[in-house]
């Protein structure tokens, strides 16, 4: 089979040596590691679908890799059986953006285009693409329609899914499916490209996408406020609403806890503020309309709640230098969580009006249940996403008997909490192979049987990242 996968894609597609392969079998976080024949690099669509063609008939499993910057394992290869371990499948050689509409504001692009790439050419276009992430310099187009992505600008622009026009996908037996018409109004029946998105590549892989491109925004505001309690940014967020809804891009909502470590780790932390409050507020408006004030506005709504004591603190940025350090301190979270010690990092999301009440009722479970950790938040408020973090030293976890039920125990209590306010435990990272249990646990019983069955018919084997999404017994 290796010799057929060289010629489908030649030497410079195809890694062998178990030494280079070794970067592809983990997790960035290296906490998870699996194995596989080969790491395969097709340069065209042509070739994907050659090569899951191939794997088809051979009856190995692919699992396909992106950036590889995802919490939840998704891109780690897994295989149930010892005589088929299956390859990673790369799309970075995928990395052409194949056009940009400005009249429709469609960029159709390849799967393997990096984020930070596809920003660069839709500036140089006069457009913005508004997905925004800490991992944008390595995260990939094709993964980030995988998980349906989130990120800061949810508020305003929806998750991934909504940025989706169209997709090019290669079947588990490898003929494609081509639907990059990107027509606003088509009413043809299933929109089946919305089966793929969040699927985690377990119906098959997308090798090419119509996403939606919006206005620049160059007209920008910024501003960190210091919140005395979760409620009161809450209150913040609706009161803003009222004066300048349709400008809000990000409202975003972190712990002194979380901001500590990012000041400890972090390089080029500047702070406003000489102490971290309590609870900051990181807001951004954005409007096409150069004369709107949109500072003004910040500054007036700021006032008024400062003057009726609902926020402690609030410096609105004055240059567009100060603004990108607030939002780089904003990004670094995920790094600095990573050389701090061990975090168990939950994707809930609640409505936003629920959100203090969630991080209350939190705190007490993990007070309670795990007095060894501390809680950290990073909330994108304006969407109700709730990122709640304990962390643990590196020396309690590696004292632990069995890490991985301890965490799966973690995630479960304050996946309960979430559940209690009519919240999901997954809201934009995905279910990958960390939280299989929990999706089959926690999903509606008919929603999770229609899913399994849904499974059953794209991927009749079960060869598209076996073991990520839906449990393995399941399928």
């Amino acid at each position: 089979m290796i010799e057929t996968l060289r010629g489908i894609v030649g030497d410079k597609g195809l890694i062998t040596d178990p030494a280079e392969m070794e970067p592809w079998l983990t997790d960035w976080r290296q906490r998870r590691r699996g194995r596989a024949l080969a790491v395969v690099q097709p340069a065209s669509t042509k070739e994907v679908s050659a090569v899951v063609a191939l794997c088809a008939a051979e009856g190995q499993p692919v699992f396909p890799v992106g950036g590889n910057t995802g919490l939840c394992f998704g891109a780690v290869p897994e295989s149930d059986r010892s005589d088929k371990p299956g390859i990673v499948l790369s799309l970075r050689r995928l990395n052409r953006i194949r056009a940009i509409d400005r009249a429709t504001g469609i960029a159709t692009v390849d799967a393997g285009v990096v984020l930070g790439d596809l920003h660069a050419a839709a500036a140089e276009a006069g457009r913005q693409f508004p997905l925004h992430l800490g991992s944008e310099g390595s995260a990939q187009i094709g993964g980030l329609i995988s998980t349906n992505a989130g990120g800061t600008g949810v508020v305003r622009y929806g998750p991934m899914r909504d940025l989706v026009a169209g997709l090019e996908v290669v079947l588990p037996d490898g003929r494609v499916l081509a639907d990059l018409a990107a027509l606003r109004k088509d009413n043809t029946g299933y929109m089946l490209r919305h089966l793929f998105i969040g699927a985690e590549g377990s119906l098959g892989i997308i090798t090419g996408a119509a996403l939606r491109l919006h206005l620049q925004t160059p007209n920008t505001a910024h501003a960190w406020v210091a919140a005395p309690e979760p409620a009161a940014a809450v209150a913040l967020l609706a009161t803003l609403q009222d004066r300048a809804g349709s400008y809000i891009q990000a409202f975003e909502l972190v712990s002194a806890s979380q901001f500590e470590l990012v000041r400890k780790h972090a390089e080029r932390a500047r702070f406003p503020f000489a102490e971290i409050p309590a609870w900051s507020v990181l807001i951004e408006l954005g409007s096409e309309d150069a004369t709107a004030a949109l500072s003004t506005i910040l500054e007036e709504v700021l006032g008024a709640a400062l003057e009726m004591g609902e926020v402690l603190d609030a410096v609105v940025a004055t240059s567009e230098q100060q603004a990108a350090d607030f939002w780089h301190i904003r990004h670094s979270v995920s790094e600095a969580n990573k050389k701090e010690g061990m975090s168990i990092t939950h994707d809930v999301a609640v409505r936003s009006s629920d959100v203090a009440p969630f991080i209350a009722a939190a705190d007490e479970v993990a007070a309670k249940l795990f007095p060894e950790a501390y809680s950290e938040v990073v909330c994108h408020l304006g969407d109700g996403n709730v990122h709640y973090i304990l962390m643990f030293t590196h020396a309690f976890w590696a004292a632990l008997p069995d890490a991985e039920a301890f965490a799966l125990e973690v995630e479960r209590a304050i996946h309960d909490v979430a559940a209690r306010f009519g919240g999901t435990f997954s809201a934009e990272h995905g279910v990958g192979r960390k939280l299989t249990e929990e999706l089959e646990r926690l999903a509606d019983p008919l929603r999770y049987e229609l899913m399994n069955k849904v499974k059953t018919l794209f991927d009749p084997q079960n060869l598209m990242n076996p073991g990520v999404l839906l449990a393995p017994k399941a399928v």
